[in-house]
């Protein structure tokens, strides 16, 4: 099926005049997940992670992808003419470098791209870098996926919900006001906003047009007065449309936004180029352009009460659900039958139950022994592997609430390990617990903090290539920015309030992987001569298996953090369990 499209792509190829084409993971928003019709990387190679590139020219194709799916890209690419190419691994050449080599005797050195899934500074970037590779140039208005993707998916038409104010914790009419105040501080009239969670967070609104994320397809356009959404009507019900009237926010065709940019009536506008695609960005017309990051990402990181408190309704529902799961888990596998699919459908059965469940927040990654290994492993009916009381099952998994989205992942010994398990188990625990133990100064970005995590491991000649934490929303995207905990540079300063997850793994591959993750707010901690400090309020609630713990490993104080939080787990969660599922909890839950 892919040499058969990859012959579709390269006739248009012909066609055009083009040398090759570029395919990413992405959508007009700038999405990290997609609704269908923008998997358009994944229909023409056939790899279904959700970071990636695919490039094709008319003699040969590559994809690049990170080390979360090195593994799964390897099994997937296979029987097929793309070449994997793993990113930040040296000797790994940059998408122009492979262009110049592949393009230096080509009759076309123009590649195409779709410029509506790509932002303007990316754009922008490409350009620079195939210009210095013998002279290669970008053509950006051309979807070829619009002539060769035949029964390509349409734009999904669900309806549109209201997110109670009590439960946002701040009305639209407020948040407008908070954003046109920043885009004043920057001498800005108004602004373009194109991210999805970002347009449903000011306007206290949800959708499910993209599988696990509670958002809908939009842009908003904010001026000093009046602001106006682009989306399908037909998504509106009458409730939501009086509701946008009420906030005195226009609603006009999705596919109108350009247009409205060439029409803009005030000075000036913002347009962040790492959020905007290069499409619209080009249409706007302004006596100014200002290119600024939006003010939007950082006020949504930074949780309001109403919103912790509904992040700490949604971890106690969770779990609740998961001790349920971790109660029935082990004796369903010492009975036999049970494989990775089976034992994710029986936890997302139980999550369901809760109050104000709406859906995962990303599909289950259930890896039992070798398949723990593979990041981002999803269990297909082809990989399902049987589970055996044995080893160990690796399983990331979270849920949407109205009230919050959950993340965690916990590595359980099945059964007997080898002394390797139970050492890396405990070394990937001490990085765990030693970053939930720190205090730092107030403004630190988790480029600063992520060391900590890693240390452990680092003595023991051991690392993870993926990043340590990530932004979670409220009711939004699982994988929220702008701040991170990551080796690479992300200067976002943590700051009171906002949520992280602390997740850092070992996965060895063709063996196993083990990595454990808990959802974290930052707090405030102290203040001293040397200013304000903050520390971390765990969120998560779920015992973290204590037997493949090696305690001659850790350190008192990393001993005493354990025990403190199985103390709250036990007194958080035993109240809504039953007496057989309370007695488990509590042997769960003893202290080491």
């Amino acid at each position: 099926m892919v040499t058969k499209r990859l012959e579709l792509l390269r006739e248009e190829l012909r066609r055009e005049h083009l040398g090759a084409y570029i395919f990413n993971s992405s959508d007009p928003h700038n999405s990290e997940y997609t609704a269908d019709r923008w998997k358009g990387r994944e229909w023409i190679s056939g790899f279904n992670g959700s970071a990636g590139t695919a490039v094709v020219t008319l003699n040969s194709a590559a994809l690049w992808t990170d080390s979360r799916y090195f593994i799964a890209a390897e099994q997937q690419l296979a029987g097929t003419e793309y070449q994997l190419m793993k990113l930040k691994i040296e000797g790994t050449p940059t998408i122009a470098e492979w262009l110049g080599q592949e393009l230096a005797d080509a009759d076309s050195k123009e590649v195409g791209i779709d410029g509506t899934t790509h932002t303007a500074a990316a754009i922008s970037q490409l350009k620079n870098e195939l210009q210095q590779q013998g002279g290669l140039t970008l053509r950006t208005n051309f979807d070829v996926l619009q002539r060769i993707w035949k029964d390509r998916p349409s734009m999904p038409l669900d309806a549109i919900m209201l997110q109670p104010t009590e439960l946002a914790g701040e009305s639209t009419h407020d948040k407008l006001a908070r954003i046109r105040k920043a885009l004043r501080e920057v001498h800005a009239d108004g602004m373009l906003m194109s991210q999805l969670d970002d347009i449903a967070w000011t306007l206290n609104l949800r959708g499910s047009d993209v599988h696990c994320c509670p958002v809908f397809i939009s842009h908003l356009l904010i001026g000093s007065q009046q602001a106006t959404l682009f989306v399908d009507e037909r998504k509106l019900t009458a409730k939501v449309k009086s509701y946008l009237t009420e906030q005195n926010i226009a609603v006009k065709p999705y596919e109108m936004a350009g247009n409205a940019l060439q029409k803009w009536g005030e000075w000036n506008i913002l347009i962040d180029p790492d959020e905007v695609n290069e499409a619209l960005a080009r249409q706007v017309k302004a006596n100014e352009i200002i290119r600024k990051p939006s003010p939007v990402a950082v006020m949504k990181a930074v949780k309001n009460e109403a919103e912790q408190q509904g992040m700490r309704n949604a971890m106690l529902k969770d779990g609740i659900a998961l001790v349920k799961w971790l109660y029935w888990l082990k004796p369903a596998v010492e009975a036999g039958g049970q494989t990775e699919i089976s034992v994710s459908n029986k936890l997302e059965q139980l999550r369901s139950e809760q109050p104000l469940y709406r859906g995962l927040s990303f599909d289950t990654i259930a890896g039992y022994e070798e398949h723990g290994a593979i990041v981002h492993y999803e269990a297909t009916p082809e990989t399902d592997k049987p589970l055996e009381p044995r080893g160990l099952l690796l399983v990331d998994s979270g849920a949407q609430y109205q009230d919050g989205t959950t993340d965690i992942t916990r590595t359980i010994a099945l059964g007997p390990l080898t002394d390797e398990q139970r050492k890396v188990y405990t070394l990937v625990l001490k990085g765990h617990i030693d970053l939930q133990l720190l205090h730092f100064p107030d403004g630190a970005s988790g480029t600063q903090l992520d060391a900590i995590a890693r240390a452990p491991l680092w003595q023991a000649g051991l690392n993870y290539l993926h990043g340590t934490g990530h932004g979670v929303g409220a009711y939004l995207n699982v994988h929220e920015g702008p701040h991170q905990i990551r080796m690479e540079w992300k200067p976002t300063p943590l700051r009171k309030g906002m949520t992280v997850t602390d997740e850092p793994g070992i996965y060895l591959e063709g063996r196993f992987g083990v990595r454990t993750e808990n959802v974290l707010l930052v707090q405030e901690a102290k203040e001293t001569e040397c200013g304000r400090f903050l520390c971390f309020e765990t969120l998560t609630l779920c015992p973290i298996d204590k037997t493949p713990i090696l305690p001659d490993l850790l350190t008192q104080e990393e001993k005493d953090w354990l025990n403190q939080y199985h103390a709250v787990v036990y007194e958080k969660i035993a109240p809504h369990l039953n007496s057989e599922e309370r007695l488990w909890l509590q042997e769960a839950t003893q202290a080491l």
